[in-house]
């Protein structure tokens, strides 16, 4: 669990690229954070509002938003959905 209402799961990963899966609950929170890594966001399922650098929008099935190395960012879950998030290099805190 990463967040309460969200799970995360690993999907692969190297030392310079990793994959993860999350899945959220319907007004689950991923808390604001910043981190070294370069982030992408594929939504695959369900509707969120993103925060990013100050600037929130709405993104659903098939959108993608980035989160550049430094950049505070967070998100809540308006409907029930999944996410696939990228990251280089790989998140060695997740391992």
């Amino acid at each position: 669990q990463a967040d309460p209402g969200v799970m995360r799961r690993i999907r692969a990963h190297t030392d310079r690229l990793m994959m993860v899966e999350l899945t959220f609950e319907k007004g689950a929170v991923g808390a604001a954070h910043q981190h070294e890594h370069d982030q992408q966001t594929y939504i695959l399922e369900g509707r969120f509002a993103f925060t990013n650098d100050g600037e929130t929008c709405q993104v659903g099935p098939g959108d993608v938003i980035s989160f550049a190395s430094g950049v505070t960012h967070s998100t809540v879950c308006l409907e029930k959905g999944r996410i696939l998030d990228m990251f280089s290099p790989a998140r060695k805190d997740f391992l």
